[in-house]
């Protein structure tokens, strides 16, 4: 998301201790490191053995905190991998403006497509979580909203997602520019998404942001989904985000056909992947660790292939 209406503070291992020991003592004086590879939304720090702090970033992504912390305990026992457990909500003190959680930490290591050990077991089983997710009962749930950048709406909603005409489109622009990419087939896929027919369902249950900085894996084996702050119901596309961006492409077709997804599903999905991918160099999360553009062009490559 673009930067221009944000303001970050300063968060660092100091200011998370301060908080702690204000209104976590019991805490306080557990060991406390940042993650090794940060977020752009969140800052997460370890604490202690068995816990983590994570600190929104920006006032947008504010609503998240609460959104994890009333539904969490509903979805996450009716799920088959482990995922986040909130175990406190802390409130803005200290210098810092914002809620903030301490969860449960999950074992396991960032997973990647290389480190996986049966990338076939991955996909069905990473698609068998996507639908038990889908299947529990989404009544009263939280449709798309700001703080979750709108994440389910149908493609070409006007409204402040990040796949937004008002975002792609200049993203798009700037990448033909930059002649890192030739962008006809980019520009391809995203047109394939929005002439998509919208999905014509009841909302379900989504987790909104399966790119793989949010799957865990032990010994190869996925073990873990984290940070459901985008969470919500609306339109499933948003969700096969991991065909482009995770799983082996000798599996994608694996992945598909174990989401049961139709065409338009399908395509809808691949322009929620596009509009996750581009790579804007102003951008922090890129600006700050170059890698993510490489990675991003990547992406865009199978994305263009798959179409």
């Amino acid at each position: 998301m673009s930067t221009g209406d944000r303001q970050e503070p300063t968060i660092d291992t100091t200011l998370v201790h301060r908080l702690l020991l204000s209104q976590f003592p019991q805490w306080a004086d557990l060991p406390l490191s940042p993650v090794p590879t940060p977020g752009m939304d969140n800052a997460t720090f370890r604490l202690g053995d068995d816990k983590s702090v994570r600190l929104p970033r920006y006032a947008r992504w504010v609503g998240q905190v609460e959104r994890e912390h009333r539904w969490l305990p509903r979805l996450a026992p009716l799920l088959p991998f482990p995922s986040s457990e909130p175990l406190a909500k802390g409130e803005p003190g200290e210098g810092y403006p914002f809620p903030w959680s301490v969860y449960r930490w999950l074992e396991g290591e960032r997973a990647t497509a290389d480190g996986l050990a049966d990338a076939t077991r991955a996909a069905t089983e990473l698609a068998a979580y996507i639908k038990a997710l889908q299947w529990i009962d989404a009544t009263g749930g939280p449709g798309p909203q700001w703080s979750n950048a709108y994440r389910g709406v149908p493609l070409g909603d006007e409204r402040d997602s990040i796949a937004t005409q008002a975002r792609v489109l200049p993203k798009i622009a700037g990448l033909g520019d930059s002649g890192l990419l030739d962008v006809d087939g980019v520009v391809a896929v995203w047109e394939a998404a929005l002439a998509a027919p919208a999905w014509q369902g009841e909302p379900v249950w989504f987790h909104g942001d399966l790119a793989p900085g949010n799957l865990l894996m032990t010994d190869g084996q996925l073990s873990g989904v984290i940070d459901f702050g985008t969470l919500g119901v609306g339109d499933p596309a948003v969700d096969l985000l991991p065909a482009w961006l995770f799983l082996p492409p000798e599996v994608r077709g694996v992945f598909r056909d174990a989401m049961e997804v139709d065409d338009a599903t399908w395509a809808r999905g691949r322009g929620w992947a596009l509009a996750s991918s581009l790579p804007v160099p102003d951008d922090p999360y890129f600006h700050r660790h170059p890698q993510r553009v490489s990675t991003a062009l990547d992406q865009l490559g199978e994305l263009v292939g798959d179409l």
